[in-house]
């Protein structure tokens, strides 16, 4: 007897059209824990997938704004309190002279949020998973596509699970062990 334990169940597409209409009914299904996998963007497939809209882009204008008011107290502080020069006559609290450094921050701030926020995200790095073993998986960078879903949902039922993923017309139906 094999004590593999299951860690999900991966169905092989060999169209766009094929995955799409399979990820709708995945997502009827209640499904929460699975994913699609395409050798490239397939157009409307996160409307397919139930997938809300990203929240990074609300990190990132927050990292932005704070990056931003940062630059201006610090500069106005440097510029007013520590180390005043009055040359000219010219007003010590100038915000046209802050803009550069004010700007350059903003984009550091969101540019790091970008990055880190989207790894976090993502939850990456991840340098292995299950699906790797699986020789099939090889070619979903190459011409086929493929929807996974992991034992850990709270819908799934090997039998229940498999019937569905048959149902969607599925070229191969594997299980993932880890």
């Amino acid at each position: 007897m094999n004590n593999t334990k299951v860690w999900g169940i991966m169905a092989e597409y060999s169209t766009p059209r094929a995955i799409y209409n399979a990820c709708k009914k995945v997502r009827d299904a209640g499904y929460k824990k699975w994913d699609a996998c395409t050798p490239f963007p397939v157009h409307g497939l996160e409307r397919a997938m139930g997938l809300s809209a990203s929240y990074l882009p609300w990190l990132v204008l927050i990292a932005g704004l704070a990056g931003g008011i940062l630059a201006l107290i610090g500069t106005s502080w440097v510029s007013v309190i520590e180390y005043p020069l009055n040359i000219a006559g010219k007003p010590l609290l100038s915000i046209p002279a802050f803009i550069p450094i004010i700007f350059e921050v903003t984009i550091l701030f969101s540019a790091l949020t970008t990055v880190f926020g989207m790894l976090a995200i993502n939850q990456l790095p991840r340098f292995n998973h299950p699906v790797f073993n699986n020789t099939r998986f090889k070619q979903v960078t190459d011409n086929k596509f493929f929807i996974i879903i992991e034992s850990q949902d709270i819908n799934f039922n090997m039998k229940e699970t498999l019937q569905l993923l048959e149902s969607t017309d599925a070229v191969i139906i594997n299980t993932i062990g880890d």
